[in-house]
């Protein structure tokens, strides 16, 4: 009954924070209300009407040429659901050399505009691949379910608010210029609260996992803010973060590489956090009296066999989003120095720097509040009935 009832709690609490705080982030957005967003309908490729090769005259350059392909689409989607129409992809070898050409069969979107004659004219704007990844999703979301039945669901609920946070709230309060710093934290404090409450409920383990999770990520924020400057960071690390100032000025971009580290890196540390929290949840199960140093020591030992795959694990995810990066720069011919001086590269180290140290101060922080909370257990009453019995 009680974890029926903490369950409760914590969806109605999730589902309020999402309602408020997406009016919070959305009070005053100027920008937001200004931003148009452009129709693209589904269709479907039915036939190749036409394909034409134009050759390109670009000095020092060869075998350059545009081909444009006009084709025959029925509209799937919009006020042209039912249509068919004459659509046309243009492709150049200068710029854009690698772009498959439609076939017949291919699902695409498209994009309409009307000329100054009042006819209407599309082009091929990118290829439909929400069908291939809700599939994908889909069958994700369902070994969730098969392997963890009633945990398993109530994980997809978590990772529905984790998602509403980050987009209905987090993401709409960067855009409308507000504290980035403060938002990061509000929004990691939050993805870990609710998953440990939605997911595993309330006791000493989840309190043990929430603080413990919650004091590596500001070790990390903390870390980072200090290399921010040391490191004489501007932001400006890719062309999307150009991109991005052009859009609106209002964004603090070296706040962007602050959020991107911390929200990058909760995830691993909540799985520390919980690993070492639910260990001594089954070490303090089996003593009679918990004994403090004993427990500590003993998360201590289990944090050494977690630390080393968690923080590759990390690294790696890092090294494997960006790694056309490196291979790019890798392969040009500045020298090695040079290239880790570069912010771009010095901002991933940073990333993977900072998230590895939050989640290696996770270990003993969680250890210690582990330990403290066992330790003051009523002595006449074990943590645990014996041979691993229900909380008390």
């Amino acid at each position: 009954m009680k974890e029926k009832v903490v369950f409760a709690v914590a969806l109605i609490v999730s589902i309020i924070y999402i309602i408020v705080g997406n009016k919070i982030a959305m009070k005053d957005n100027s920008f937001l209300d200004q931003v148009t967003k452009l129709n693209y309908p589904k269709a479907e490729v039915t036939r190749i009407i036409e394909r034409k090769e134009t050759p390109l005259s670009i000095d020092g350059l060869e075998d350059q040429y545009n081909t444009d392909i006009t084709f025959e689409a029925h509209v799937k989607s919009g006020d042209h659901k039912g249509e068919l129409v004459i659509g046309t992809q243009s492709i150049s070898t200068y710029v854009t050399g690698t772009v498959k050409e439609v076939e017949a069969g291919d699902k695409v979107l498209l994009y309409n505009e009307t000329s100054f004659e009042g006819e209407q004219k599309w082009y091929f704007m990118e290829y439909s691949r929400t069908s291939a990844l809700l599939v994908l999703t889909i069958i994700f979301l369902g070994l969730i379910v098969l392997f963890g039945r009633t945990k398993g669901v109530k994980t997809l609920i978590s990772l529905v608010f984790t998602v509403l946070s980050i987009f209905i709230v987090f993401i709409p309060a960067i855009l409308g210029g507000q504290n980035i710093y403060a938002w990061t934290i509000v929004t990691c404090a939050f993805i870990t609260i609710s998953t440990v409450l939605l997911v595993y409920g309330y006791s000493r383990k989840t309190l043990a996992t929430a603080l413990g999770c919650i004091g590596g990520v500001l070790v990390a924020g903390l870390l980072t803010l200090i290399m921010n400057n040391v490191l004489r960071l501007t932001g400006f690390v890719d062309e999307n973060a150009i991109y991005l100032e052009q859009l609106n000025s209002k964004i603090d971009l070296k706040a962007i590489i602050f959020a991107g580290i911390l929200v990058g890196a909760v995830g691993a540390i909540m799985d520390v956090a919980i690993d070492i929290a639910s260990s001594l949840t089954e070490v303090a199960s089996k003593m009679e009296k918990p004994d403090f140093k004993e427990i500590i020591k003993s998360g201590f030992n289990i944090g050494k066999d977690i630390m080393g795959t968690m923080t590759n694990t990390l690294i790696l995810a890092y090294i494997g989003s960006s790694l056309s990066t490196v291979l790019l720069l890798t392969a040009s011919s500045h020298s090695v120095a040079y290239l880790f001086n570069l912010e771009m590269i010095a901002v991933e180290i940073l990333q993977a720097l900072a998230g590895s140290i939050g989640i290696l101060t996770t270990i003993p922080l969680t250890s210690v509040i582990a330990a403290a909370l066992y330790r003051y257990v009523d002595p006449h009453k074990y943590v645990y009935k014996y041979k691993g019995g229900e909380n008390k």
